[in-house]
């Protein structure tokens, strides 16, 4: 007897889980629903710890989208077992439809439609019936591509980015008024004690963020700043500052060197600094030999 097809769906509305869930227990009898996350914190976790066949990610959830979700478990999930089947499940507008086929990605609009659903579930189906031929690391390279195409269209069309505070723009950032790029950060004023720390941007190794902070490293010191790299990144010049990690962003003329292991994991060594940073399945390919 076959291994049963399992799903998890990720929606933080239980209204819209619930009758997702019927649609696809109708449309498709043989798949097992075997849990609905509430939100995407919740959905990186089961996802983990069950491994299923499909996932039907929200892009809007709280604690972290859907994008999010995709990208942590493409980052952590275990290179010996198959990675799941990804179906993304959106309200946005055009140009986020526009996103989602330019990365080929697998996509229902809400509000779900029984003709919609079906036409994903035909396409499912007949990607399950490939991975069964084909070799099973196949997938994480196709989500890990997508992700390569759709975050950088998230941060530029502004989809999941927020606008940045005014009281965090006030406490950490200082920006530029000559330079041609005054929406770019400067300068990083951090709160140390009593005290303010003024920070070059350019003296900045890499920040790293730390739950509701990012720690702002330099060769002299860290510094924490209470904001999130969503918030930062745009602040950032982007051809000076990359993100290797959900949670990290490194100064890239402060590396010296990219080590590649045999397992294929990248790891920057960092000029006059002993700290080593990983890079992530995501960015690896930002350093591959030109």
């Amino acid at each position: 007897m076959s291994q049963p097809i399992r799903a998890i769906i990720a929606e933080d509305e239980p209204i819209l889980a619930l009758t997702l869930q019927r649609m696809l227990n109708k449309l498709w009898q043989e798949l097992e629903i075997c849990h609905l996350a509430e939100n995407g914190v919740q959905a990186v976790q089961l996802a983990l710890e069950t491994q299923p066949d499909i996932l039907f990610l929200d892009i809007k959830m709280p604690g972290k989208t859907g994008l999010d979700v995709a990208q942590e478990l493409a980052e952590e999930w275990p290179e010996q077992h198959a990675f799941p089947l990804i179906v993304y499940v959106t309200a946005y507008d055009e140009y986020a439809v526009q996103a989602f086929e330019h990365s080929a990605s697998d996509y229902v609009l809400k509000p779900v439609s029984e003709e919609r659903l079906q036409k994903t579930i035909q396409r499912l189906q007949a990607r399950l019936q490939s991975k069964t031929t084909n070799n099973a690391g196949d997938e994480l390279e196709r989500v890990l591509g997508q992700l390569r195409n759709l975050l950088p269209a998230r941060q530029n069309a502004g989809l999941t980015t927020p606008a940045l505070p005014a009281n965090i723009a006030a406490s950490s950032a200082e920006t530029g008024s000559n330079t041609g790029s005054a929406d770019k950060l400067h300068v990083i004023r951090a709160a140390v004690g009593n005290n303010v720390r003024m920070i070059a941007i350019e003296d900045v190794l890499y920040f790293e963020a730390t739950d509701k902070y990012i720690n702002v490293v330099t060769r002299e010191h860290s510094s924490l700043i209470r904001s999130s790299l969503r918030e930062l990144l745009p602040q950032l010049d982007s051809s000076l500052f990359w993100q290797i990690h959900r949670s990290t962003v490194v100064n890239i003329r402060q590396v010296s060197l990219a080590q590649r292991d045999e397992a294929g994991k990248v790891t920057l060594k960092l000029r006059d600094s002993d700290d080593k940073l990983s890079v992530s399945r995501v960015y690896a390919h930002l350093f591959r030999q030109m």
